[in-house]
């Protein structure tokens, strides 16, 4: 079995965990709930984060990178290994998820029709909460039927910042 690591990411919008081994990213959670006083990271400066184990592997720095791009505004799409853990159905909502592209959002409704379950709405809202890897597997980009922003297991600040992030430079809004 492969070793696990963790790796502690200071982002723009509070401490993440990263967890994997040298093979995949099994987790990128929100450590911290409320937002910290000064937080705030420029676009450019880069991750001061620490590394828990003697030498993060390869996927962790790869993610490190990427996560610093994202947070930057050079990066739209993430190239990761991933590995979450979830039940079948819960893993169909989260490759549903990875599908919706940078800037845009999708209902919960939307959600549940693209895993051909229409009358899953509520599911695909339980299943979105237990999404083991922020950010790169984009749940924040999930709103309400009515375009309301709906929830968010990271704080509704968090997804309001994240979607935000993701709108600047576009004409509009993030919406669909």
């Amino acid at each position: 079995m492969a070793e696990m690591c963790t790796y502690e990411y200071q982002s723009p919008i509070g401490l993440l965990e990263i967890i994997g081994d040298e093979h995949h990213i099994l987790s990128i959670l929100f450590q911290n709930f409320e937002p910290d006083e000064g937080m705030e990271m420029k676009g450019d400066e880069k991750n001061s984060g620490s590394c828990l184990c003697e030498v993060a592997p390869e996927p962790i720095m790869k993610c490190v990178r990427q996560l610093d791009e994202y947070f930057a505004g050079t990066r739209k799409e993430f190239d990761l290994p991933l590995r979450p853990v979830g039940t079948p159905f819960q893993m169909k909502v989260w490759k549903a998820l990875q599908k919706i592209k940078y800037g845009k959002t999708r209902s919960y409704k939307d959600i549940a029709g693209s895993i051909k379950n229409p009358n899953a709405v509520r599911a695909v809202g339980g299943a979105n909460g237990k999404n083991p890897i922020s950010i790169v597997i984009p749940c924040h980009r999930v709103i309400t039927n009515d375009g309301k922003i709906g929830g968010y297991g990271g704080g509704l600040w968090r997804k309001e910042w994240l979607l935000d992030h993701e709108s600047k430079g576009k004409k509009g809004n993030a919406m669909k």
